[in-house]
């Protein structure tokens, strides 16, 4: 294992992206647009490869605002559990403070509440959900 390089916006490409995503949330790879996606919705993302592998990602949607999502955090299998995912993080909080944004929203699942919570700094709040 190498020295993690994180990049604000980081080229990649979907594939890469479609088997990151596949792992992490155990389902099949699929063929999804993610370059077209984030740079039409997204303030920006955040890449973490070692070398030329791509080990880590984070999308950050926002409103245009003031408000932004974080979304899609993901960490190859083999890589969790060393700070990449934290890292990820911290970027997407830094770079959307220097957008102008005043809230960075997360939405996890219980088993994700000491890595948002604790090792990301999240606060917990009250929020509704809509199941479409």
């Amino acid at each position: 294992m190498g020295e993690i390089a994180y990049a604000w916006r980081g080229a990649f490409d979907n594939a890469e992206v479609n088997a990151l995503h596949a792992e992490g949330f155990d389902h099949r790879v699929l063929d999804d647009d993610w370059w077209g996606q984030v740079n039409r919705h997204s303030l920006g993302w955040v890449v973490a490869r070692d070398g030329g592998s791509l080990v880590g990602f984070v999308n950050v949607a926002w409103d245009g605002m003031i408000h932004a999502f974080v979304l899609d955090t993901l960490v190859r299998a083999d890589r969790r559990r060393h700070g990449i995912g934290a890292a990820l993080v911290r970027i997407a909080v830094d770079e959307a403070r220097k957008a102008g944004c005043e809230w960075l929203h997360v939405d996890f699942d219980p088993h994700l509440t000491d890595f948002y919570l604790g090792a990301c700094g999240f606060t917990p709040t009250d929020a509704g959900l809509v199941r479409l």
